[in-house]
């Protein structure tokens, strides 16, 4: 199994990237949140790796950190929940974020993440409160102190980018769409992409 890899940015796309390792160049899934920490074309980039094995394919997904990786393996072991779903949830919101959420059972803001429904938010809460706790978390991780306008924000941000935005398009759309005054997610999000269709 390969569990990492180092080598040279090939190609970068948004969910997927090709690290050249010696010349053979290897096709790595990714959540949004290692896509914008690693480099452009041609910078060198070091991955953590989860190998996973189908029937028909072999599947790379891989991670700048270690926090990340570890919910990611957690997130495949609950049931419906599979590879591409676990990569666009870490899409959705930072791990540290993630484990604070469900830590605290907070279902309503799991539900914010794209392609997670109430139910799966529930199991998510069920199945893994006790089982991220083992998790070392970065300092201050998941301290509940994010003003709700800074929360507004990030998930903004990350529901632009998770329908492929820019970061610098989805910016400036978001601060158009918070300067209108919306203070609620679903019309700052309807006012933001008016600003990106426009």
């Amino acid at each position: 199994m390969i569990a990492f890899l180092r080598g040279r940015v090939l190609d970068k796309q948004p969910h997927r990237i090709v690290v050249d390792v010696s010349g053979v160049g290897y096709e790595v899934h990714v959540p949004l949140s290692t896509f914008y920490e690693i480099g452009d074309e041609g910078a060198d980039v070091a991955l953590r790796v989860h190998t996973h094995v189908r029937e028909d394919a072999l599947l790379l997904y891989g991670f700048i950190t270690q926090l990340e990786q570890q919910v990611f393996e957690r997130l495949i072991a609950v049931s419906g929940i599979g590879p591409r779903l676990a990569v666009g949830v870490l899409s959705g919101i930072g791990a540290p974020e993630l484990v604070g959420a469900i830590e605290r059972s907070d279902v309503a803001r799991l539900t914010l993440i794209p392609g997670i429904g109430k139910k799966t938010a529930e199991r998510l809460v069920l199945e893994l409160k006790d089982r991220l706790s083992q998790l070392v978390l970065p300092a201050a991780a998941t301290r509940p102190d994010v003003s709700p306008a800074d929360r507004l924000r990030a998930d903004l941000l990350s529901a632009l980018q998770n329908l492929g935005y820019p970061r610098n398009l989805a910016e400036r759309a978001v601060q158009a769409a918070l300067a209108d005054g919306e203070s609620a997610f679903e019309p700052a999000l309807r006012g933001a992409l008016r600003e990106l269709m426009q």
